[in-house]
């Protein structure tokens, strides 16, 4: 199982990876471009609280594997046998058994490097509020890269009449028993004659099915006060629901509808994507290619899931081979430095000015 998840985080972090190219264009008497290479060393951290997740260990290390690291760190706190396992499909090179704050300190500061572990350059990795906190001052205070600041798990399910209610009851379950601040959000629309009548009635058999499902789920202590942070939105139209959705710019969007690729194609924010019924959330968590890293707390409005992005640096560079061609670059610099009031950059680009010609004398 751990290697069949990790070949398949691997192959579509490969892919990824395939997609992003050096590149080279032309510019006044030369060339210009970016060059694109990992970081040296990633620290991979995965919470070991209520449930363990070695799924977030492959999620994290093999990305950053795919993205070309040298040296992988994972850190997670008491583990167990399959945590430690999935660090090693996943080609982890070192393990601390620490935990919470404490691991993304180590981490950043390189705490064990007297024992061969390296201090990390960029972290990832989910984790409860000390340890959002915490990589929130390692980013600020350790020159070290973070992959983001997630919050509580959330799931909006945008949904009509055609969805089947106890798939629906069952996705939004799988996220709620996350935590108990977890978030479980249906946006419920009519494709057919209705309009928000039918998209109510719709919520109702979903509430419906909820109530049987969390009735005797073995997590329902934690997802009970979950559901109760959630919400429904019946919407008059399609228009009204994508609007609802975008607002929100959930972690995870289920489109469960007629035509959901058409309507996949219009959201514009969300962290990650999954289209028709047989799509499921789930899947996405578990391995079966896209990471499972991603934005909450609306922060998908400007940033997407972990990727091998997080793991590189888009280097630029620039050469001046023909002085003459690149001399209307030179002047617009000079130009431009004196408009600023900064004399020293004007002068610094005056010494890659030509010689002025010499006057041409004039006959008497």
């Amino acid at each position: 199982c751990l290697d069949r998840v990790a070949a398949r985080v691997k192959h579509f972090a490969e892919t990824q990876r395939a997609a992003i190219r050096d590149a080279e264009t032309d510019i006044p008497g030369g060339k210009a471009g970016h060059t694109v290479r990992p970081v040296e060393v990633a620290g991979c951290y995965a919470p070991g609280g209520r449930y363990p997740l070695p799924s977030s260990v492959i999620m994290t290390a093999v990305t950053a594997r795919a993205a070309g690291v040298q040296s992988v760190v994972v850190a997670s706190p008491k583990p167990l046998p399959v945590t430690l396992a999935a660090a090693h499909v996943s080609g982890a090179d070192h393990f601390l058994r620490i935990g919470g704050a404490h691991a993304i300190a180590s981490l950043a500061t390189g705490a064990f490097s007297g024992e061969g572990v390296p201090r990390a350059d960029v972290i990832c990795g989910p984790g409860n509020a000390w340890v959002t906190a915490a990589k929130a001052c390692a980013v600020t205070h350790a020159r070290v890269g973070i992959d983001m600041l997630a919050g509580p798990s959330e799931v909006l399910v945008l949904c009509d009449e055609t969805c089947d209610p106890d798939m629906v009851a069952a996705d939004m379950l799988a996220q709620a028993e996350h935590d108990v601040v977890a978030r479980p959000i249906v946006v419920a629309f009519t494709s057919g004659q209705g309009g928000k009548k039918k998209a109510e009635q719709t919520i109702g058999s979903i509430n419906k099915a909820l109530d049987a499902q969390l009735a005797v789920l073995p997590t329902k202590a934690v997802a009970t006060p979950a559901c109760a942070r959630g919400f429904a939105v019946a919407c008059e139209t399609l228009d009204e629901a994508i609007r609802v959705s975008d607002a929100v710019a959930p972690e995870h969007l289920e489109i469960v509808c007629k035509d959901y690729q058409a309507v996949a194609d219009r959201m514009e924010h969300y962290g990650g994507l999954f289209i028709g019924g047989l799509a499921a959330e789930v899947l996405g968590d578990y391995g079966i290619g896209p990471n499972h890293t991603l934005p909450t707390s609306g922060t998908a409005r400007y940033t997407g899931g972990l990727c091998v992005m997080d793991f590189l640096r888009i280097r630029t560079w620039m050469r001046i081979d023909d002085k003459a061609a690149s001399q209307v670059a030179v002047e617009d610099a000079v130009r431009l430095a004196r408009i600023e009031g900064l004399e020293g950059h004007a002068r610094a680009a005056e010494k890659r000015l030509l010689p002025a010609p010499p006057a041409k004398k004039q006959r008497v």
